[in-house]
């Protein structure tokens, strides 16, 4: 993708600048975020979203944090990076990359809490960086591994957007999309729209339509029908959080396709990082699913359309079953069957 999800203008006293998606594809516009506040609210408000790309916003937001600091020791130190982690650990609940950002600036300040308050902040800065690189790099991996399952002529289906604007690199899901297009492949992709915020109508056929892509947007309740009808082939989404057996957390919607997939025969591959796996939970009824706003339900884009007044549930995300995910492509190999042993086989942890 030509332009980067986030940038960090320069040193450990810098800041981010990031791609503000709820402007997409209107509007391609970069904010700047100089606060930990600001930070949280992008994070929120859905301004960059994608669990890698959480990560790494959540990662130099407690570089911004960290930046607050004005105390006199190191001790007073390591009570403000916990403070500023619990504070950016409430943004959102379901992506685990948040979290293990936020764990991993936590355990290298507590490695190197004896040395210098400013040996600390450079410290913390240069693994907030390596956390950008090493998804840049897993994004490409993800892609090289994922690319091997696209066959010549497919028909291939997404949910949401799990490419280069979830992430600090090309993408998951996507980027398997991109990987078979450099590698000559051709293929076409149907795109679900992504009830309530359409993520794969503004962003996923933005960024397919940019890397030249055959892509036709469909409705959500148009999948099933697309997979009798129109012989989809396979089927990639992401993932926001998958569980040690690996039931797999994505954005509301992602079920009702793999049970689709299911019932017609059709391949469902989860596309994810190993930093998306939870390990510590047994299995995805364990996984917290963030309720969102019921104004994203009542009101399109600022305009109503449900009467005033009315009932709303609005959870973000769903958990798609083990037992209904053909394989899931992870940087150390793909997953397959989905299993418990499966998983900790793979990944090695």
């Amino acid at each position: 993708m030509r332009n980067p999800t986030i940038i960090w203008r320069g040193e450990s006293n810098g800041y981010a600048e990031l791609i503000d998606q709820t402007l997409l594809p209107g509007e391609l516009r970069y904010i700047e975020i100089r606060t930990k506040e600001d930070m949280w609210d992008t994070i929120k408000r859905l301004a960059i979203r994608g669990a890698p790309a959480i990560g790494v916003a959540a990662a130099y937001g407690m570089v911004l944090g960290i930046q607050e600091f004005r105390g006199d020791g190191a001790a007073e130190f390591a009570i403000h990076v916990q403070n500023v982690a619990a504070y950016l650990g409430t943004s959102r609940p379901t992506a685990v990359n948040l979290f293990w950002a936020l764990d991993r600036l936590k355990a290298c300040q507590s490695e190197i809490a004896s040395h210098s308050v400013a040996d600390q902040v450079n410290a913390l800065f240069d693994s907030a960086k390596l956390i950008e690189t090493e998804d840049q790099e897993i994004c490409s991996e993800l892609g090289r591994i994922g690319a091997e399952l696209v066959q010549e002529g497919d028909l291939l289906l997404t949910h949401c957007n799990a490419g280069a604007l979830a992430t600090s690199g090309s993408g998951t899901a996507l980027s398997v999309m991109f990987h078979a297009k450099e590698s000559g492949k051709q293929f076409r992709v149907f795109v679900d729209e992504t009830r309530p915020l359409l993520q794969g109508a503004r962003l996923t056929t933005w960024e397919l339509m940019e890397a030249q892509i055959d892509a036709t947007l469909i409705c959500d309740s148009m999948a099933a029908h697309a997979m009798k009808t129109q012989g989809v082939s396979r089927v990639f989404v992401g993932a926001d959080r998958i569980a040690a057996n690996g039931d797999a957390a994505n954005k509301i919607g992602t079920y009702g396709v793999a049970v689709a997939a299911k019932a017609h025969g059709v391949p469902f591959y989860v596309v994810a990082p190993q930093s998306t796996f939870d390990l510590s939970l047994a299995c995805g009824d364990e996984i917290p699913i963030e309720e969102r706003d019921p104004k994203e339900i009542t009101e399109q884009f600022g305009t109503r359309t449900a009467p005033q007044g009315v009932q709303t549930w609005s959870p973000a995300f769903d958990v798609t079953p083990a037992s209904f995910i053909t394989g899931i492509v992870t940087e150390k190999g793909i997953i397959s069957p989905v299993s418990r042993e499966e998983v900790l086989r793979v990944l090695d942890p």
